[in-house]
């Protein structure tokens, strides 16, 4: 019987699934001090993965207040040639 639960948890290549619990509270609104601003290219720049794509409100722990003002500075730093629209993989 635990032969079969051991089966079941394993996905078809035979890796397990991995859960990584993040953070669930808002950075930005446990610390009123940090702002969301598009030249602040260092915080936004942990909002962005590999490929250049913002990340979701579900990796990076924020409310969605704050997300949205995220998505927003980080589209004006990419217009603003502040942060590229490729990521590193796609040079």
């Amino acid at each position: 019987m635990s032969e079969d639960r051991e089966y079941e948890e394993r996905r078809p290549g035979g890796r397990e699934r991995r859960y990584f619990s993040r953070p669930r509270t808002c950075q930005f609104c446990s610390d009123p001090e940090t702002k969301i601003h598009y030249r602040n290219t260092q915080l936004l720049s942990g909002f962005i993965n590999r490929e250049g794509k913002i990340r979701p409100r579900r990796q990076t722990g924020a409310c969605a207040k704050h997300q949205r003002a995220v998505a927003v500075a980080v589209k004006r730093a990419r217009h603003m040639a502040l942060l590229q629209f490729a990521g590193e993989s796609l040079k």
